[in-house]
C-alpha cells in the first residue's frame, strides 16, 4: 500500500503564537465590509450634496433679508409718522377747544363786568343827580335864614340874641351834610370845622381843633346852658369832640361818619362841659 505524502508548507517562526496569526477573510465578511465603505460613501456623497444645496440657500435668504428688512422699516416708520400726525391734529384740536371754552368764559365775565359797570354808572348818576338837589334846596335854605337873620339883626334890639339866631341858622342850614375829618366845607365837615364856620358868620374868630375850642370864652355849668353855648366831650384843653348847644335838651354837631351833621338830645351823649363865646 502506497503512503500518501503530505506536502510540507513552510510557517513563519512566529506562527505558533495566536496573536501573531492573522485572520482569515471570508467572503460574508469582505462584503459586509464593502457594503458599509459603500454606505459610508455614498452618506458622505449625500452629506456633500445636502451640504452645497444648504450652502447655497443661506446665500438667497441673506440676499432677501434686508430688502424685507427694510421694507419693515419704512413700513414703521409710516406708521409712526401717520400716528404722529394724528396726535398732533387730536392735541390742536383740543387746543382749540380749550380757547374757544376760555374764550366763551372770558366773553361771559367781561358782559357780566359791564353789566355791572353799567348799573354802578348809573347808580352814580342818580346819586349825584340827587345829591345836586339836596344841594340846591340847601342852598335855598340857607339864602332864606341868611335874609331873615339878617333881618332879626337889623331889626333886634339885643344884638346878642340876633348873633346866637345866625350862629343856629348856619348849623341848621348844614343838617344832613356828610362828616369828613379834616373836611372844612361846604358840603362836608368834621366837629370842630363846623363850629368854627358858625361862628366865623358873626365874627367870633375861634380856633380850628376841638382841644383850643374848650378852652375858648368863659366856663359855664351844664345847668345853666344858654343857646349858642358850646359843647365839649373830654377834659378841658384836650377835648375830642365839639358841639353847639340849640335849646331844648338838644344839641347840633358833625357826630360821624355815619350820621353826618345831626341834632341830638343831650341826654343821650351828656357832654363834659360848655363855654360861652357870645
Amino acid at each position: 500500500m502506497e503512503e500518501s505524502l503530505v506536502p510540507l508548507v513552510p510557517m513563519s517562526h512566529t506562527a505558533h503564537i495566536r496573536s501573531h496569526r492573522k485572520p482569515r477573510r471570508n467572503a460574508s465578511s469582505i462584503a459586509m465590509r464593502a457594503g458599509v465603505a459603500g454606505g459610508v460613501l455614498s452618506t458622505v456623497a449625500v452629506a456633500g450634496a445636502s451640504t452645497s444645496a444648504f450652502a447655497a440657500e443661506p446665500v438667497t435668504q441673506t440676499l432677501e433679508l434686508p430688502t424685507l428688512t427694510a421694507d419693515l422699516a419704512t413700513q414703521a416708520a409710516q406708521s409712526a409718522d401717520a400716528t404722529q400726525a394724528m396726535a398732533a391734529d387730536y392735541q390742536l384740536q383740543a387746543e382749540r377747544e380749550t380757547a374757544a371754552e376760555q374764550a366763551a368764559k372770558q366773553a361771559e365775565k367781561d358782559l357780566v363786568k359791564a353789566k355791572k359797570e353799567e348799573a354802578r354808572k348809573k347808580a352814580a348818576a342818580e346819586a349825584e343827580r340827587k345829591a345836586e338837589a339836596e344841594r340846591a334846596a340847601r342852598d335855598s335854605e340857607r339864602t332864606t335864614l341868611t335874609t331873615n337873620s339878617s333881618t332879626t339883626t337889623t331889626t333886634t334890639t339885643a344884638p346878642a340874641t340876633g348873633s346866637v339866631g345866625t350862629v343856629i341858622g348856619f348849623l341848621k342850614a348844614q343838617l344832613g351834610d356828610a362828616y369828613v375829618m379834616g373836611a372844612t366845607g361846604p358840603n362836608a365837615w368834621d366837629c370842630s370845622s363846623l363850629v368854627q364856620a358858625a361862628f366865623k358868620q358873626v365874627g367870633v374868630d375861634l380856633p380850628r381843633v376841638s382841644q383850643d375850642q374848650s378852652m375858648q370864652g368863659t366856663e359855664v355849668s351844664l345847668s345853666n346852658l344858654q343857646v349858642g353855648d358850646i359843647l365839649y366831650w373830654g377834659a378841658k384843653g384836650s377835648a375830642y369832640h365839639v358841639g353847639v348847644y340849640i335849646g331844648d335838651g338838644q344839641y347840633l354837631d358833625a357826630a360821624n361818619p355815619s350820621k353826618g351833621v345831626v341834632i341830638q338830645d343831650l341826654s343821650g351823649y351828656p357832654a363834659t362841659g360848655a363855654v360861652r363865646v357870645l
